[in-house]
């Protein structure tokens, strides 16, 4: 069977991105464009697709949420225990990508990660419902179950069992901050000419260049 996509095209509005439009620190440029996204109801706009790979360069990728984003940078929460905690305790290195549809967007980052203190992993664990935090106990992320319903009576079970108790962060789960060395923002424009702007890490600061699309 060949399934035919090279028909699928279409082109976009007419944003510009230059050198001069941008903070130079890509932080600063990240927020902004978050902002805009939430502001423009972009679907899910702190979701990222994050790849990590293992000591072979087996590479996987999947989708996290963006929980907090400051000066060392971007941090997102998982099981330990998971494919990408298992990846990453291999090979540290791992690539996030935004993409935001509705203004023809999208942003790389590139760097290192280590895991979150226990304290940011704690403070964030207590900030979620009480279900999630359930959850987080509930699953042993990654690995093979016999079906969805053992799944759900599991976390029966422990809704019972941690009723009206305080719900202690796993030690499997907590937060890891990719700390970046190259930021890449692309703005889609027609003919396929899309805008791309780099950030990368060089002599103790950000440099800024201009990609060919």
């Amino acid at each position: 069977m060949n399934y035919d996509l090279s028909h699928i095209r279409r082109e976009y509005a007419q944003r510009s991105l230059s050198k001069k439009d941008v903070y130079t620190d890509p932080v600063k440029q990240l927020e902004l464009w978050l902002d805009e996204a939430v502001h423009a109801e972009a679907m899910e706009p702190t979701a990222m697709t994050l790849s990590t790979a293992n000591k072979e360069g087996r590479v996987t990728s999947r989708t996290v949420l963006l929980k907090d984003l400051n000066t060392e940078g971007l941090v997102f929460y998982t099981n330990y225990n998971s494919l990408k905690g298992q990846q990453l305790r291999e090979n540290p290195r791992a690539s996030a990508l935004f993409y935001w549809a509705e203004l023809e967007r999208q942003v790389r980052v590139e760097g290192i990660t280590e895991k979150s203190s226990t304290e940011e992993s704690d403070r964030y664990f207590e900030s979620r419902p009480e279900s999630s935090r359930i959850g987080a106990w509930a699953s042993d992320q990654s690995a093979e179950i016999p079906s969805r319903e053992y799944l759900e009576q599991r976390q029966s079970e422990l809704e019972e069992q941690l009723r009206n108790k305080k719900i202690k962060r796993p030690p499997h789960w907590g937060g890891y901050i990719l700390q970046p060395s190259r930021f890449e923002f692309w703005q889609g424009r027609n003919s396929r000419l899309h805008d791309r702007i780099e950030y990368f890490w060089k002599e103790d600061k950000w440099k800024i260049r201009r990609l060919a699309p």
